[in-house]
């Protein structure tokens, strides 16, 4: 078998530095016949066995092992449970049932509830879907919206009257009738 000429003790081959864990450059030190046996590596000077070159990406992950599948494990395995299917609602299905004519139109003086169907005059119809404080999700067929409601006025309280005067037949207040502080 011949030997390439580079491949020599004192010649340099590519080698994985298990220090620098790196494929880099490194001078060979000791061969047996024509295999390369002990190396140097150029980088940072220690001398090692020569291991070859290693693939470039170490295979590395960052999950968790996985475990084997045997179902005849005498360690009680626990079965596993299936995960649930996500359920989608059609848009329409969501106002299946729904009396459409009777949305209310959206307005932030407005209050909803759970459940309201909603006219908003940019994203359309909708549905509201949970009720916070002042402010509502809706889901709209695009997307979802948090909206403010019940921001109108405050209820005007009536305001306080007071009786008004007895007043006699000829429009003439009746004497004690008013309540007048008495004069000195």
């Amino acid at each position: 078998m011949t030997v390439p000429n580079s491949i020599r003790t004192g010649g340099e081959i590519d080698a994985f530095c298990g220090k620098c864990e790196l494929n880099l450059a490194h001078t060979i030190i000791a061969m047996v016949g024509p295999k390369v046996i002990k190396v140097k590596c150029n980088t940072c000077g220690s001398d090692h066995q020569y291991r070859g070159q290693q693939p470039l990406v170490k295979a590395t992950s960052f999950a968790a092992p996985k475990k084997s599948s045997s179902s005849s494990s005498a360690s009680g395995a626990k079965a596993k449970t299936p995960k649930s299917a996500v359920v989608t609602i059609s848009w329409d299905e969501q106002f299946k049932g729904k009396d459409l004519t009777k949305a209310k139109k959206y307005s932030p003086k407005e209050t909803f509830k759970v459940d309201d169907v909603v006219d908003h005059p940019t994203f359309g119809l909708g549905l509201v879907r949970s009720v916070r404080g002042d402010k509502i999700e809706v889901g709209f067929k695009q997307e979802d919206k948090v909206l403010v409601h019940g921001k109108g006025p405050a209820p005007v309280a009536a305001p306080a009257t007071q009786p008004a005067p007895v007043v006699g037949p000829a429009g003439v207040p009746e004497p004690g009738a008013a309540d007048e502080p008495a004069q000195s």
